[in-house]
């Protein structure tokens, strides 16, 4: 097998490939699962490097490399979509369609391709297979789920599965990357509706009609004591009221009230208790104020868990590859730090993948704040550090041919 200084170095050469890729991405930027643009981009991409592209689900593609020796399955995850946000990122490449990447999807489509490239220059070298996933629908948590449940991972089985995620504003050089421990590192995210059916009536006669304003004050109110009062100190959620609608004038009782939120949190009995309570406090004060009142519970994803050997072992393929100085696990930077490093409040629908196989998650850091990086994720003027996308490319091969070679 080829050094991990060599695959440095190879990645480097093909960087400024990787950088047009990303810019045509990010240019052509589309959402969910249309992605007919970047879906052709992507395709041609693989079919000219001698790749079998093979849809998967809605808007999915998957390609394999090596499978010549035998060995096990190692999944390397991109996801495609971009966000309804329109661009205001001062880059010669801006998306003027009304849509951007301001998550960094189009960072991780090129580097998976850089990744794909690499892998086929040293494929007589793979023991055993790596399964190469590209992912559509990751904002709305739709893609991997709608790719598992298309088969994205059987045929050949995967048995190990890995993501990359870059980051805008870490306080970190460039191409740094922070491997998850073990457990849990993205929270549970679910979205859901309430709706309150009153009676509408005059607003001079509130007692000829079934206020669902009232209705829906008191179900706020009460939803924010399930946090407050009905969980620990160590159950960490939140559930927020995103949205509330109601009416068209200021003198009638209206007779609906629709309100939308979200829910986020780190175990999943946590998250099965606060719906439950969520239904009960909603249809019961709906009934007691003589309302009808009901949950809709919507579109999310699991949280994300990361296996605690895989983890202790992607760590050392990543100081092999970029040295003690750019590799670190979350646990060392918190212990560096104190112990005050803060959990990661995004979820990540990767995390379907992780409840079916050993999975790990990796945060690569891409723009630092001295050098005016200086916008989060999902901000209209986020950008990213387009020198990562060598080292990030030579990560997620090198990660996948050392863990295949290693568990043979």
């Amino acid at each position: 097998m080829m050094t991990s200084e060599q695959l440095l170095t190879e990645a480097k050469g093909y960087e400024n490939d990787f950088v047009k890729n990303r810019r045509y991405l990010h240019a052509h930027a589309e959402t969910g699962f249309d992605l007919s643009e970047t879906l052709a981009y992507v395709k041609g991409k693989l079919a000219a490097m001698g790749y079998e592209p093979r849809e998967c689900g809605k808007a999915g593609l998957t390609v394999t490399a090596g499978g010549k020796n035998p060995g096990k399955v190692f999944l390397i995850r991109g996801d495609m979509d971009a966000l309804p946000i329109p661009e205001e990122a001062d880059v010669e490449f801006p998306s003027e369609n009304g849509k951007m990447h301001a998550c960094g999807h189009d960072m991780h489509t090129a580097m998976l391709l850089g990744a794909a490239r690499l892998l086929k220059d040293h494929e007589d070298e793979i023991n055993g297979t790596v399964k190469l996933m590209f992912q559509p629908a990751e904002e709305i948590f739709e893609g991997a789920k709608d790719m598992i449940d298309a088969g994205v991972l059987n045929h050949p089985d995967v048995d190990a599965a890995l993501m990359i995620h870059v980051m805008a504003g870490l306080p970190f050089p460039a191409g740094t990357v922070v491997a998850c421990d073990g457990g849990v590192s993205a929270p549970a995210a679910d979205y859901f509706e309430i709706k309150v059916q009153g009676k509408g009536c005059h607003g001079s006669m509130p007692n000829a009609g079934v206020d669902p304003v009232t209705v829906a004050a008191h179900i706020i109110t009460a939803l924010q004591e399930i946090h407050a009062r009905e969980l620990s100190l160590a159950d960490e959620a939140v559930l927020t009221i995103g949205t509330v609608h109601a009416g068209l004038a200021a003198n009638v009782i209206p007779d609906t009230v629709e309100m939308s939120g979200t829910i986020r949190t780190y175990d999943e009995d946590i998250r099965t208790f606060i719906k439950t309570r969520m239904e009960d406090i909603v249809n019961n004060i709906g009934a007691a104020f003589r309302a009808d009142a009901k949950v809709i519970h919507g579109k999310g994803c699991p949280v994300l868990e990361n296996d605690a050997e895989l983890s202790a072992c992607t760590v050392r393929y990543l100081q092999e590859i970029l040295g003690p100085q750019k590799a670190f696990s979350q646990g060392q930077l918190t212990a560096m730090a104190g112990g005050k490093t803060p959990k990661t409040v995004g979820s990540e629908d990767f995390a379907y993948v992780s409840q079916k196989v050993p999975s790990i998650m990796l945060a690569l850091a891409a723009g630092h704040p001295d050098k005016g990086y200086c916008f989060p994720q999902h901000h209209p003027k986020v950008r990213f550090d387009e020198e990562v996308l060598a080292p990030g490319s030579a990560v997620y091969a090198y990660t996948a041919m050392r863990w295949l070679e290693e568990h043979r």
